[in-house]
């Protein structure tokens, strides 16, 4: 039975609330972008029209989406974007989700990206980090590389949308497709959990690429190598920068002191958390690619 969109907003709040242990005041905007995606209309309009009623197609397109959002699947896949760094971004199953503290990786490299340098995105995903970059600074040419083809395909879709032309996507396992590439920075939000952490079967990990999130014993695996790898392809002075867990910090300040790296660093996020770290390669100058 079709209902009004305040009804809606009322019942199916609490709902999710229920079903996913939301607070009130998230739930409540998560069935208004339910409610806004099947009828075409902002969220002023769902304020401003609270009587209007849904006619039976409209109801039935609903029900799926709420009920998808009820067995836990994540809002961003369910609506097929997500914001980040103020640009919306198309995302599937095949990418992790954007979220908001990985936007500090983005500002912290804006920070150190000479003019017209090269960059390199480790893992890009959906591309958010690359594209984010590359929107901020045209000068800049921006390579993002993925292991995952599917994942590749969402990025190239995302620079079309996003009419986004300074970058280049390059099907590869970290560095292995870039031999005698060079840069002027490095960055990354590679996989960092756990193999064995329980949060990997909880919430929206549940949904995400597995092979995004963990990373060996002690979710350390992919930045070590990356670490480990990024020299050979950073000029003299370059930086690497990457994001880790709430708990990796120093680990990560360690490696990177190990590998010679000058001027190693932790950055906190909004919360308060170590988030980013990163350091400078002091090593023989070479060209970047241009």
């Amino acid at each position: 039975m079709p209902h009004t969109i305040q009804f809606l907003l009322t019942q199916d709040r609490v709902a999710l609330e229920s079903a996913l242990s939301l607070d009130a005041g998230t739930a409540r905007i998560e069935v208004q972008m339910l409610l806004q995606r099947v009828l075409g209309v902002n969220r002023a309009y769902l304020l401003a029209h609270p009587e209007r009623q849904l006619d039976e197609v409209q109801q039935g397109s609903y029900h799926v989406l709420l009920q998808r959002r009820i067995a836990g699947e994540p809002l961003a896949y369910i609506l097929g974007e997500r914001e980040f760094f103020g640009l919306s971004f198309r995302v599937t199953p095949a990418t992790l989700i954007p979220r908001p503290d990985t936007e500090l990786l983005v500002e912290l490299a804006l920070q150190q990206l000479p003019q017209h340098g090269c960059v390199l995105d480790l893992g890009t995903g959906s591309g958010a980090i690359a594209l984010s970059i590359a929107h901020s600074r045209p000068d800049a040419q921006v390579t993002a590389v993925d292991a995952s083809a599917d994942a590749l395909d969402v990025a190239r879709e995302n620079a079309r949308r996003l009419n986004i032309g300074n970058t280049r996507f390059v099907h590869s396992d970290w560095f292995t497709a870039l031999a005698g590439e060079h840069y002027d920075l490095i960055v990354s939000n590679p996989p960092y959990i756990e193999d064995a952490d329980a949060h990997l079967e909880q919430g929206d990990l549940r949904f995400e690429p597995r092979s995004a999130l963990a990373s060996g014993a002690d979710g350390l695996d992919d930045i070590r190598r990356i670490v480990a790898g990024a020299q050979e392809h950073l000029d003299a002075g370059g930086w690497l920068m990457f994001e880790h867990g709430y708990d990796q910090a120093a680990r990560a300040r360690e490696l990177l002191s190990a590998s010679g790296y000058a001027g190693v660093f932790s950055a906190r996020d909004l919360s308060g958390i170590e988030r980013v770290s990163g350091g400078r390669y002091a090593g023989a100058s070479t060209q970047a690619i241009r």
